[in-house]
Order: C-alpha cells, then structure tokens, then sequence
C-alpha cells in the first residue's frame, strides 16, 4: 500500500465542544516545505536590562505578591504595564444601533515564574511549580472576591514570540473580565447539556475511554473495519491525580490537556496533594515535549468553571484542565477562513513520541 493510502483524512468532532472541528490530514506533512526552524532561546540566568529579573524590581510595577512572603522571591506577581483591561473602562455602555459595547473594566496582572531570565518550564522543580500553580490559584481566588463585576479570571502562559511573549524572561498572566469567553461559555454550556442528558461528566467519560476503551473505525461506503484504535494510546503522562491526554480532536499537532483524574469543576478547590501531582504530570509532560519538538514556543490556559448565579448548576458537569498548545505552524488562509483546524500528524501518533520518549526523572 502506497504512503498517499495509507494517510489519514477525516475530520474529526471535539466532543467537548461539537461545533469545532479539526482535520487530520496527515499527507500534508509530505508537501515539499522549509523546515520550521525553533527559534533561539535566551538561556542567560540574569539580564541587567530585563524588568523582570531579581534586583531590578524599580523597573516594575510594585509587588503585589511574592511568594515566598519573605526573603528572596522566587516568584513575584504585579500590574501589567500595558493592561488588556483596567479597572476604569472607557464607556458607559455605548449602544449604535446594532454595535454594543461595555466597560472594559477588570485586572491585568504579570506573574514573573522565576528569578532566572533564562528558565524554561520543562527544567523547573517540582516544588517550584507547585508554587506556580498556587499562586494561580490564589490570584484567582483574590480578584474573584475583589469585585463582584468579575465574571471570570482567566491564568496562561506565553513562551516565545511566535506564542506572544513580548519579554523572554519567563512569566505567566491572569486576566479578570467581566464577560465569560466564547470558548469557556460553550465548554461550559455544552458539558452542562450533556450531564442533563446523560448524568455524567463528559470530561469524566472521556478520561474513563482514554484509560479503558477501545474503538473500531469503520469504511462508510464498504462497511469493513478500516482500523482499530485502542483509546489508552491518547495518555501521555498520569500521576497519582492528574492525567496528561492527546486530544482526539487536537487543534494543535502537539497538543496535551491536563486534567485531575478526581472530578473537580473548580481550580479553586485544588489541596496542596493535588498541586504537588500537577507539578509532577505537567513537569514531565513538558519534558516529553521538548525532547519530541525541543524549542517548541507555546500557549497554555487554565479552563476553570465560572463563577457567578448563571453557572451555578456546573458543579457536576465541568472539569477543570490545562490546555497546552505548541506552536510549531502557522495558521494557513483555510484555517482562518474556515474556523478548521488542520493537523498534519494523527492525534494517535503523537501521543506515542511523547509516550515512548526517555526523559530525565
């Protein structure tokens, strides 16, 4: 069988969210292309120019946080210079005929990770990002309580340019709106339906399917078996809590969700256990992913459930996880005009670099 039969071509549905789509298309990697280049990392410990390095805290904002409270920081949180949203808006609720808008009030806040300039995730400790984690947390715990015009808070990460990263030195954001994100609201909206239907979290269902289940993919036209996909090959990494998957439908070819293997809605809720496990499996699923596509720049989220009387009822049907999204292409023209993703290697291969990689314990 020639390698053009053997490709894949299908368009596969989020089950999280059924109006996205993904094409897996896995021919378009054997187009004639440069090779993407990972770009060059800046690996000083220490930039006498940089904002954000230890002993150049006058270039910043004040602290709000550090952690730890005393001594040296390892981590130190404050104002954005250049926020996305304030706590004065600009409008007071314009209405143009069919164009609306809102204040764009809210919090914009920087979490410098670590004192070194140079650091990357995937070589931090674990009791380091356990901390990370944590300050997360507590920063979301905090602007929640802080104003009640707050509808979410939203904490991700931007590592190199082509991901957004304005600043090399290592850092993290939290952003408070005051309007729940399309992609969340229909995360949210969608899961809550399918608990009405079904009595389960789909979330749930689908670490059950990744950890147990088997599927038979057949010809549409022939009815015969055209292959047979053991759901397990989707874990890339599972700790004692937390579990580490390859999305079914992955909108990014190297993507990794993380997710507590417990339901939890709210990250929120998270105990000092749960943390030290999230360390551990996102610890070394980044490591996986530098040894599969060292270099790699990428984006990662925290998907928590919203707060507020609407979403009240989410307690049992959301699950709080962790998108990690490698940028190792660029959008095409289809993609943006379509709203389809494409991904030139299947979900199942994927997964299985980064499973059968060696990494350093």
């Amino acid at each position: 069988m020639s390698e053009e039969q053997q490709s894949i071509r299908e368009i596969r549905i989020n089950p999280i969210v059924p109006s996205e789509s993904v094409l897996v298309a896995t021919a378009r990697g054997m187009r004639p292309r440069k090779k993407e280049e990972p770009a060059p990392r800046d690996t000083r410990h220490h930039v006498e120019s940089c904002p954000f390095c230890r002993g150049n805290e006058e270039k910043t904002p004040p602290t709000i946080v550090q952690y730890p409270v005393a001594g040296e920081w390892q981590i130190r949180i404050v104002e954005n210079l250049y926020p996305v949203l304030g706590e004065q808006g600009s409008t007071s609720g314009l209405v143009f005929g069919l164009q609306q808008a809102i204040d764009g009030y809210g919090r914009h806040e920087v979490i410098i990770d670590h004192p070194n300039h140079g650091i990357a995730l995937h070589e931090m400790e674990e009791g380091h990002l356990r901390t990370l984690f944590g300050a997360y947390r507590d920063r979301m715990e905090a602007l929640y309580r802080a104003d009640p015009r707050i509808r979410y808070v939203l904490a991700f990460k931007n590592f190199g340019p082509a991901a957004g990263a304005s600043i090399p030195h290592t850092h993290s954001q939290v952003i408070a709106m005051p309007v729940v994100p399309e992609n969340v609201y229909n995360e949210v909206t969608n899961s809550r339906e399918h608990f009405r239907k079904n009595h389960q979290c789909i979330f749930c269902a689908l670490i059950d399917e990744a950890l147990t289940f088997e599927a038979t993919i057949y010809d549409r036209e022939s009815g015969s078996v055209r292959r047979r996909i053991n759901v397990g090959q989707y874990v890339v990494e599972r700790g004692e809590r937390f579990i580490a998957i390859k999305p079914f439908a992955s909108r990014y070819e190297w993507e990794v969700h993380i997710l507590p293997l417990r339901h939890q809605a709210d990250f929120l809720t998270v105990t000092a256990d749960d943390l030290a496990d999230l360390a551990r499996v996102l610890g070394r699923t980044m490591r996986r992913l530098d040894k599969v596509i060292g270099g790699a720049q990428y984006n990662y989220f925290l998907h928590s459930v919203p707060h507020g009387e609407m979403f009240a009822d989410c307690g049992q049907s959301y699950h709080w996880h962790l998108e990690i999204c490698p940028r190792t292409s660029i959008p095409t023209g289809f993609e943006l005009g379509s709203g389809l993703f494409v991904s030139t290697i299947s979900p199942e291969e994927a997964a299985e670099q980064l499973r059968s990689v060696e990494i350093d314990e």
